[in-house]
């Protein structure tokens, strides 16, 4: 039976927060958490556990043990893993950024993961749920809402609130099987084109400007010297 679509309680989150991950609940009813992320303000910890512990404790070698010994090739697991990671990283923000030109902060310290019950990835939350905005959107000046002066600036960033999230799970995966920097980058790469493909689909935007967007965060990681794209002339499309 497919999960029910459910709205955050207000007296939690701020109302932009609530309002921005409610309708990327509704891009695909069926599976509600895919892009959403959730306010840790709102949730127990069952099943939860802080990103910037991933490597602390362990959850991130586990989680990689876990799928090598379901999977034939222990090289497709790390992939496997790498890419769900990456995707409560980048993917669900780049989802909002590509469809509305808005992000939350996907760092190191405001990630949290949420486990399924097969120790697989099935959500992620968010300490401080600030939305972010560029100069002129009309939830600026909201409770809850930090404005930016431009989409540059949005780009900038982003993939510097992304890079130690992304960094510290690569060096986790790394230490545990092997994947290396150039695959675990292509990885990240792949999934903001993903989204700056399908999102703009699912949420009837601008499939042009969420492109546009896609590029300029892959734009902004390259400036960082992350190898996202297979070469340097590559661009969203």
């Amino acid at each position: 039976m497919p999960e029910p679509v459910m709205t955050y309680p207000a007296r939690h989150v701020n109302v932009a927060f609530g309002r921005a991950c409610n309708r990327l609940r509704a891009l695909q009813p069926e599976h509600p958490r895919v892009y959403a992320v959730a306010a840790m303000a709102d949730q127990g910890r069952r099943r939860w556990w802080r990103l910037s512990d991933g490597l602390r404790e362990g959850r991130i070698e586990l989680m990689y043990r876990r799928h090598a010994a379901e999977m034939i090739s222990a090289d497709t697991a790390a992939e496997v893993v790498a890419t769900a990671l990456i995707h409560a990283v980048i993917g669900r923000v780049v989802a909002l950024l590509v469809a509305e030109g808005m992000a939350w902060d996907p760092g190191l310290e405001n990630l949290w993961i949420h486990a399924d019950n097969d120790g697989g990835i099935d959500w992620a939350g968010l300490v401080d749920t600030t939305i972010r905005v560029l100069e002129g959107d009309r939830l600026e000046g909201e409770p809850g809402v930090a404005t930016l002066p431009c989409e540059r600036a949005m780009y900038v960033w982003l993939a510097h609130r992304c890079e130690p999230s992304l960094t510290m799970i690569h060096y986790s995966l790394a230490r545990c099987s092997g994947l290396s920097a150039r695959r675990f980058w292509l990885l990240v790469g792949e999934s903001i084109v993903g989204a700056a493909t399908y999102v703009p689909e699912l949420a009837r935007t601008d499939a042009l400007l969420g492109a546009r967007r896609g590029q300029g965060l892959l734009i902004a990681l390259e400036e960082r010297g992350l190898p996202v794209r297979r070469t340097a002339g590559c661009s969203v499309r």
